[in-house]
């Protein structure tokens, strides 16, 4: 019987978009390059607010102020937070998963931080050891709520004494 802590799950409801930057600030400085964010949800659910959250604090820890726009367009967004590469993609636009294999997240992903919107596009290609963010609509206009899931267990220990006090503090 291995002592090793069980995959991580845990359930937030987010009650602002103030709410949702703080998970992404609380969440920011436990990662590393090789770490994988996958982002799930539909159209206005939170993942790029979120996304710009976590780079915006990585880049000001890093003391760089940089503007953090979207990359539905451009597919895939990049930053030096210090020597800290940050990969920041949406996939929405893509068809096949050999796009991505064009854009080089592969690499990134074993050399980077990346942030993934619209996972789903990656196929085969998702990291096994990637963190997955779920965001839902919740009632109120501005709530969210946020499914974080991962099977591989290092995430247990980095994220569980971050996320047992509530996200909206």
């Amino acid at each position: 019987m291995s002592d090793s802590p069980a995959p991580f799950s845990t359930n937030l409801t987010l009650g602002s978009e103030a709410a949702t930057a703080n998970l992404a600030q609380r969440i920011a400085p436990v990662l590393a390059p090789g770490d994988v964010l996958l982002l799930e949800g539909p159209i206005g659910a939170g993942k790029t607010h979120f996304a710009r959250a976590l780079i915006q604090f990585l880049l000001a820890r890093a003391g760089t102020v940089e503007d953090v726009p979207s990359p539905t367009f451009t597919l895939v967004q990049t930053y030096d937070a210090g020597g800290l590469e940050i990969w920041h993609s949406d996939l929405y636009r893509l068809t096949h998963v050999d796009e991505v294999l064009e854009l080089g997240l592969e690499e990134a992903f074993e050399t980077a931080i990346c942030l993934v919107e619209w996972p789903d596009r990656l196929g085969d290609l998702a990291p096994p050891n990637a963190l997955h963010l779920r965001f839902s609509q919740a009632e109120a206009p501005d709530a969210r709520h946020v499914c974080i899931t991962a099977t591989d267990p290092h995430w247990h220990e980095r994220l569980s004494p971050l996320l047992k006090a509530n996200a909206n503090d």
